[in-house]
């Protein structure tokens, strides 16, 4: 191996093909199908092929092919017993013999780690508790002198969070270590191997044998072995820090390196497989306990955060609808981003509230934003992306901000001023490795305490906070376009719509509307004012009575949705109908994420020519109608295919849900014409009366098919002759995606 002056060179090292081991077992490399000897570590005193009869051919085939080790046999090696295991990598099974330990335990560590850790373990109340107890354990487990528990940061630095210390040993408790310590591929071989044990820093390596025939030793992946040979660097690395022993255990959470539990000995340690499976297990304990404290923590703070997106929603709804009304309630908005100031930017104008940036920077700040093309952005770090910031960072050093419109420069800011912090490092991470007159990289020597301090950035912003701003940015997107919608329907209306027509839409719109908020608006008074004084029954007739209200909106909405489909022109362009279901289907399973759905789409579906956002109404009643009526089934099957006849081209849904009684089939696309009971399935019972006249307005036809118990079909087809015209159509447009 040549080492080359570079700082990249760690992360070329082939620390996953090392072609050695430790000298504390012994390996050999048998082929995956054959079993046949492939390569054996030098350290044999007897002939490896003696060894490999001993064991049990059928017990090695049966090894898992997803790489995790299992027992295969014992063997008396040089006059003691082995332990052997074997695992699978692509091309080869491995097998690895350890000593066995001279005094059995008279428990196997592992019960004891369950019996009594592991409540121990629920019972923290913190993620540094979780930190401090597992290192605790792992250091009796393992009589190591020191131990760590520490954590990862966005950027890779790791911050020690728990700590155990025999006497005489360095604490490290609270300081940082860079990320330069671990290279990419040591970090992804953490999350793919979670255990790694060195017994001893000063071994020299046993290099691997190749049977004539066989691979070269340099080729064949030892990942996931645990006798593995460790980088030259590494070892280098331990005996500056004058640690000769080291174990390290990954903790993982939700699939990602979270952080390591790691173990310095000075002298020599070896630990025997029985307290190994043992520390592997309470890594697994540890990283699903952080990943449940993480995961309560962050649904704590999205439902904080949702409701306080819900009273800024419902305070604009009730409003004009211009996004400044937004800083009508400054208190709510601020809190939902835990900002000191906020601000809405509509072209050249700006309204404030808190500790912001001049208008002029604001107005410079939004066209910045708006021309990076990102629904939401957040920075804790400002000033390295926008030099600008750099004037206004003990106001502004961070910023999280949502743009509304792609063609206007309509931005919601909140800012975050800066907060200097002091960053404690276990020695100067500026120090970059310097090659020695041979070229080789060393690791760093000292790992002295060296503060640092950080500014220019804020606190950061939590995802749960980026995740609020989203979704306020759909909600105040929805209520534009609904005003905008509503305004120029009632312009259309003025024109072309007889007056019994218009009076229901306005009474629908605006006389029915106010009275079921005001219903549910004095049904919450009512419960927060008098709520303890009222008896179980009242509360239950309160409940009922909103739920009502709610479901009387429904029905005004789909009542109102329903009398505007008829008068919509139609906007015909040739749509992708593959590309729309295959959308719609994913887009509905996110709705329903504890079914399991069976989508079945059909190869070939018809491109058709026809409103996009109408074709798309359409589609979605019929497939979510699938989805719906099949919930009692495990899985849900539905099938999407295509219609091709004399009348023209279309598609149809079927599912295997409760189905319907075909005599009742002329009824179910009128409006309000139900099957099922609410208690059932909810709904307003106009989704099909939506289908039927979209597609009569295309010259189309609609169509259903059912038997209770086994299931229905919908499908409609659109006719031929605007579907050829839509084909040869001279004006050259593209198929629309909806």
């Amino acid at each position: 191996m040549n080492a080359i002056p570079d700082l990249h060179f760690c992360d070329r090292e082939p620390i996953r093909v090392p072609g050695a081991i430790q000298p504390h077992g012994r390996m050999l490399v048998l082929d995956g199908a054959s079993l046949a000897l492939q390569a054996w570590s030098a350290n044999w005193t007897d002939i490896a092929a003696d060894a490999l009869g001993a064991l049990d051919a059928a017990v090695l085939r049966d090894t898992p092919p997803d790489g995790s080790s299992v027992q295969v046999g014992v063997l008396d090696l040089a006059g003691r017993r082995h332990v052997c295991w074997a695992h699978r990598n692509a091309r080869q099974l491995i097998v690895e013999c350890e000593p066995q330990a001279d005094v059995p335990r008279p428990e196997a560590p592992i019960y004891g780690l369950a019996r009594d850790f592991l409540p121990r373990l629920q019972a923290a109340g913190s993620v540094e508790a979780l930190a401090r107890l597992a290192a605790e354990e792992m250091q009796r487990l393992t009589g190591f002198g020191r131990t760590l528990v520490y954590r990862f940061d966005a950027e890779g630095h790791g911050e020690v969070l728990g700590e155990a210390l025999l006497p005489g040993y360095d604490s490290y408790l609270g300081l940082h270590f860079p990320a330069s310590d671990i290279p990419q591929q040591a970090r992804a071989l953490y999350l793919s191997n979670r255990f790694r044990l060195i017994p001893d820093a000063g071994y020299r390596p046993v290099p691997l044998l190749a049977a004539p025939d066989g691979p070269v030793p340099g080729e064949i992946d030892l990942s996931q072995a645990f006798l593995r040979s460790v980088s030259p660097v590494h070892l280098e690395y331990m005996r500056n820090m004058g640690t000769m022993a080291s174990m390290s255990v990954s903790i993982v959470v939700d699939g990602a390196l979270w952080g390591l539990v790691s173990c310095h000995h000075r002298d020599p340690r070896l630990l025997d497989a029985s307290v190994r499976a043992a520390c592997s297990h309470l890594g697994q304990l540890l990283s699903m306990q952080i990943e449940a404290k993480q995961a309560n923590a962050e649904v704590a703070a999205r439902l904080e955060l949702r409701q306080l997106t819900l009273q800024l929603v419902a305070h604009l709804a009730d409003s004009d609808a211009s996004l400044r009304r937004i800083l009508d309630d400054p208190a709510v908005l601020m809190r939902m981003a835990r900002a000191t100031g906020a601000a809405v930017v509509l072209d050249e104008e700006s309204w404030t509230t808190g500790d912001t940036p001049p208008h002029a920077a604001l107005v410079e700040l939004a066209g910045w934003v708006a021309g990076l093309g990102t629904e939401v952005y957040e920075s804790d770090e400002l000033p390295a992306h926008y030099p600008p910031a750099a004037g206004w960072q003990d106001t502004a050093a961070g910023v999280l901000a949502i743009s509304i419109s792609q063609v206007h420069r309509h931005v919601i800011f909140w800012f975050r001023p800066e907060v200097v912090q002091t960053v404690t490092w276990a020695g100067d991470p500026r120090k970059a490795p310097q090659p020695d007159a041979q070229g080789r990289i060393h690791p760093r020597l000292s790992f002295q305490r060296w503060a640092q301090e950080i500014g220019g950035r804020c606190l950061p912003w939590s995802p749960a906070e980026v995740s609020a701003a989203g979704e306020l940015r759909q909600a105040l997107i929805g209520i534009v376009l609904r005003r905008a919608e509503e305004l120029a329907a009632i312009a259309n209306e003025l024109g072309r719509l007889n007056k019994e027509l218009e009076a229901f839409s306005y009474t629908v719109s605006h006389d029915l509307r106010a009275p079921m908020r005001h219903i549910a608006g004095y049904v919450d008074l009512v419960m927060d004012t008098e709520g303890p004084a009222l008896s179980p029954r009242a509360h239950r007739y309160m409940s009922h009575v909103k739920s009502a209200a709610a479901f009387a909106g429904q029905l005004v909405d789909a009542l109102l949705d329903f009398s505007r489909m008829g008068r919509t022109a139609l906007k015909l362009k040739r749509v992708d109908t593959a590309v729309l279901v295959q959308s719609l289907a994913q887009e509905l399973s996110r709705h329903e994420p504890g079914r399991r759905i069976v989508w079945r789409i059909e190869p070939g579906l018809p491109p058709l020519t026809a409103d996009p956002l109408l074709l798309q109404v359409a589609v979605r009643n019929l497939m979510g109608n699938a989805v719906k009526y099949s919930r009692d089934r495990d899985p849900a099957v539905v099938t999407v295919r295509a219609v091709r006849g004399p009348e023209g081209e279309g598609l149809e849904v079927e599912d295997n849900g409760v189905g319907f009684q075909m005599q009742y089939v002329g009824k179910l696309f009128n409006v309000f014409q139900r099957l099922h009971q609410n208690e059932e399935f909810e709904g307003t019972g106009i989704g099909l009366a939506n289908v039927k006249r979209i597609v009569e307005r295309h010259g189309g036809q609609v169509w259903a098919r059912g038997e209770p118990g086994q299931g229905a079909v919908f499908g409609f087809t659109l006719p031929q002759a605007r579907q050829n015209a839509g084909m040869h159509s001279s004006d050259g447009a593209e198929a629309d995606h909806a």
